[in-house]
Order: C-alpha cells, then sequence, then structure tokens
C-alpha cells in the first residue's frame, strides 16, 4: 500500500495561486511513484485545480463538507458539490473546526455521508496539550475514534491522520513536530483501536498519516516509522518546492 501525503491549504492562495502552485508542482512530481498525493485547496480553488490535475496521478480533495446533500444549510457544501468537481478525498475532524463547535457527533454524520457517496474520508484525531499533559492521549484517541466511526460497516478508503494539536503549526514555522517515537506510539495505539472498532485486516488496510508541523527536515525521519503511512501537511504544503520534497521523502 502507498503511502499518502496530502496537502492542506487551509485559507491560503486564490484560484490563480492555486493554479500556479500545481504547474510548479506537477514539474517537481513528476517522476513520484511511492507516494500518493493528495491536494486540498480552499473551496474556491477546488474547479481550478480539478482541470489542472487531469491526466496526472495526483488527487483533489476539499478540507471539509456538511453531511446532507442539499438543503437550507447557507455557507455550507455537500458531498454532492464534491464529487461534482472530482473530490476523491475530503478531511474531516480537523482541530480546527473541533476548536469552531464542531463535536464526534457531528464530524460522525460527516464520515457516514462521505461513504456514502465514495469519497474517502481523512478523519482527523489528537489530543491538546493540557490532554497530553494530563496523560490522557489515549483516552481522547479512543473516544474520538469510536464516536467518529460509529455506525461504519464498510471502512474500505479511510484514512486517519493523527493530529496532536499541540504540534500543528497554525502558520508558525518554529511550531515542533511530535517526535518519531511518540508519532509511532500514537500510531500503533490507533490501529490496535481501529482492530477493535472493526478487525485485524480491516486496521491493517487502514492508512494512519502524521499531521502536525512536518516538513522537508523531519518527514524522512517520521515517515521511516512502520505505523507512520504518510503526512497531512498544512503549511510546508503552501510551497511546490518544499511540499515537492516531502513528497520525496517517501521511500
Amino acid at each position: 500500500m502507498q503511502k499518502l501525503i496530502a496537502a492542506t491549504w487551509k485559507m491560503n492562495k486564490t484560484i490563480e495561486d492555486a493554479i500556479n502552485f500545481i504547474k510548479d508542482f506537477k514539474k517537481l512530481a513528476v517522476n513520484v511513484k511511492n507516494a500518493e498525493i493528495v491536494i486540498c485547496p480552499s473551496f474556491t480553488s477546488l474547479q481550478a485545480v480539478s482541470k489542472e490535475l487531469k491526466n496526472t496521478n495526483i488527487r483533489l480533495g476539499a478540507q471539509n463538507m456538511h453531511p446532507e446533500d442539499s438543503g437550507a444549510f447557507t455557507g455550507e457544501i455537500s458531498p454532492l458539490m464534491l464529487k461534482d468537481l472530482g473530490c476523491e478525498y475530503v478531511i474531516l475532524g480537523h482541530s480546527e473546526r473541533r476548536e469552531m463547535g464542531e463535536n464526534d457527533k457531528f464530524i460522525n454524520k460527516k464520515v457516514i455521508a462521505a461513504f456514502k457517496h465514495d469519497i474517502n474520508p481523512i478523519l482527523c484525531v489528537g489530543e491538546t496539550l493540557e490532554q497530553r499533559q494530563k496523560g490522557e492521549t489515549e483516552d481522547v484517541l479512543e473516544d474520538q475514534l469510536i464516536s467518529c466511526l460509529k455506525g461504519v460497516s464498510n471502512s474500505k478508503g479511510l484514512v486517519v491522520a493523527y493530529e496532536p494539536v499541540w504540534a500543528i503549526s497554525r502558520g508558525n514555522p518554529n511550531a515542533k513536530a511530535a517526535t518519531k517515537a511518540d508519532a509511532e506510539e500514537c500510531h500503533l495505539f490507533i490501529r490496535k483501536l481501529l482492530a477493535g472498532i472493526f478487525d485485524e485486516e480491516t486496521a491493517k488496510e487502514t492508512r494512519i498519516i502524521y499531521g502536525g508541523s512536518m516538513k522537508p527536515e523531519n518527514a524522512k525521519e517520521l515517515l521511516s516509522m512502520p505505523n507512520i503511512e504518510g503526512g497531512l501537511v498544512g503549511n510546508a504544503s503552501l510551497d511546490a518546492k518544499s511540499f515537492a520534497e516531502i513528497v520525496e521523502a517517501v521511500r
């Protein structure tokens, strides 16, 4: 199974910026064979990026979605709309969304909706610094995974992103990622949880990726760990050369 490297641009890049990035990145990543690459731009750039990615090995993803197909949900975007634009992945449960009020019950509805429409969910889970310092990391991960995957029977295509909230850069270039040992320990724990929620085979086949200040300087080290099967890259994915270096770190 290929490792997965996903770029989440958050609320950055105009349509022109997005197109220029993809043109530059395609040249840099033309020979990449070892990784599945996903680009998750802002909603306004999805259509333009989708066109630029045609006839490439790079997948399109979205940063969020509403669980309903349509309705009176001002400012939201539905799974049908994402499918229409060619999205194959969607990020769900990101800590920045959770901080805005999204809870596990609502995220669970989104996960079920994604599977319903054949969109692969990248489900984010992770603890805050306070929770880690209190020794609550495993409890938090268990609660989030069990709640967000409730009612999911066929999890084919599921990606779990371990994103320790304390390691997310939020645009801060000095933010520090988890150590490879800490990240590996949590990834292994998540895999054990998935075996309990589903079964051993499903747990083995589910890619668990790391999100939290992954950058060219630490990508190779993190990706060398046996249970870290990719990365969800924020700040370092805004520059084509930087993101290409992370993709090339996959061996």
